[in-house]
């Protein structure tokens, strides 16, 4: 069993920067794909970014590339997003989520993901 604690929302003006973080309970963490998402109030929940351990080229929705770079601390058991150039349009709920051991999928597909976060605020105004 995976548990995760997300930190980090706030809100903030347009361009300025937020990093969330996920902590990870288990021994495990190394090998499963993390992965950040979002979803606004009315919109469903989009994949944000996504890691492997050790992969040279995580997973990014086109929205965020090259503002958002996605790391992972395996020794810490968390996961960071780091977040530039905000947008009020970035506004929403962020999860984290781990996807199955093993699994080979990273991607941005919700239903890949086995344990979730509950959640951090992130609202961006302009």
């Amino acid at each position: 069993q995976v548990q995760l604690v997300e930190s980090g929302g706030g809100s903030v003006q347009s361009g300025g920067s937020l990093r969330l973080s996920c902590a990870a309970s288990g021994s495990t963490y190394s090998r499963r794909c993390m992965a950040w998402f979002r979803q606004a109030p009315g919109k469903e929940r989009e994949g944000v970014a996504a890691v492997y351990t050790g992969s040279a080229f995580p997973y990014y929705t086109d929205s965020v590339k090259g503002r958002f770079p996605i790391s992972r601390d395996n020794a810490a058991n968390t996961l960071y997003l780091q977040m530039n150039s905000l947008r009020p349009e970035d506004t929403a709920m962020y999860y984290c989520a781990a996807g199955g051991q093993g699994s080979l999928y990273c991607g941005g597909m919700p239903s890949a993901y086995n344990h979730w976060g509950q959640g951090t605020q992130v609202t961006v105004s302009s």
